[in-house]
């Protein structure tokens, strides 16, 4: 099922490449798309938005984590899963 970014009121980032390897990888794209639509497009353009490597990969990481953990979006309570 494709996810509706109609209502967003920013525009929709396309998923970079890596982003969509780790989530392959860690097997969570699953619950990534589970997510909101704002909250795909949050994580996709705090990610890429990032000017250092290293910080790409730190936010990289904490999101693979608050997928995994499924209570946590950009450090904040979730209570969708």
């Amino acid at each position: 099922m494709k996810k509706n970014f109609s209502g967003l009121k920013r525009q929709k980032y396309p998923m970079p490449e890596f982003i969509a390897e780790a989530l392959t990888q860690h097997k969570l794209f699953e619950r990534y798309e589970n997510r909101p639509a704002y909250q795909q497009n949050d994580y996709i353009y705090w990610i890429s938005s990032a000017k250092r490597e290293e910080t790409r990969q730190k936010r990289l990481a904490q999101m693979l984590e608050e997928l995994k953990g499924g209570n946590k979006y950009m450090n904040m309570v979730y209570k969708g899963d």
